[in-house]
């Protein structure tokens, strides 16, 4: 079972990542001090269900989250900055800011981090979000620890339902076309 840190003030710890080819240090504090931050934690970049459906439907819910008093929605995983920067721009996920926890202090503080050796992944995270405001955890939504890679709770449906209980999800569009259109 996982650690429910509902009320508990966020880890304090140094995000090293990159921003225009430079090193960029962020701190928790830089993070989170003042603001209503979504956070969503997953296993891996470039992972099926992390790809497929984690990081695109937050993405598009970004919009309604920040209607209803949301500053920013975080996507951290156990990855470093390269790896988590060419993940978003793989996945034009242009809403989303990217937090590399490299060496899984902050998810290990968290109490989700989680050995993944026997898939040959070393340490990850459990799958997990949460609403931060001020640095304090107000909710999570940790996914049951059942084997494989569950993927319940920790949505961005999920997450609007809790911020809003009202809001309604953008609507989505279905494209239709011939095989081989580009459109």
């Amino acid at each position: 079972m996982f650690d429910n840190t509902e009320g508990k003030r966020i880890p304090e710890v140094t995000f090293r990542t990159r921003r225009d080819h430079e090193w960029v240090e962020l701190t928790s504090k830089d993070i989170f001090e003042g603001k209503t931050v979504v956070v969503f934690s997953l296993p891996g970049a470039f992972t099926p269900t992390c790809s497929s459906a984690h990081v695109p439907r937050y993405n598009h819910l970004t919009p309604a989250l920040k209607k209803n008093g949301v500053d920013e929605v975080i996507c951290i995983s156990v990855n470093d900055a390269f790896v988590m920067n060419e993940w978003k721009r793989s996945q034009k996920a242009d809403r989303i800011t990217f937090l590399p926890d490299g060496n899984g202090d902050f998810t290990a503080g968290m109490g989700m981090l989680i050995g993944k050796e026997d898939l040959g992944f070393g340490k990850r995270s459990w799958r997990y979000s949460m609403l931060v405001r001020d640095g304090i955890v107000e909710k999570m939504f940790i996914e049951p620890d059942n084997p494989g890679d569950p993927f319940e709770v920790s949505d961005a449906d999920t997450m609007l339902a809790y911020v809003a209980p009202s809001a309604s999800a953008p609507a989505d569009v279905t494209v239709l076309s011939r095989e081989g259109c580009p459109f």
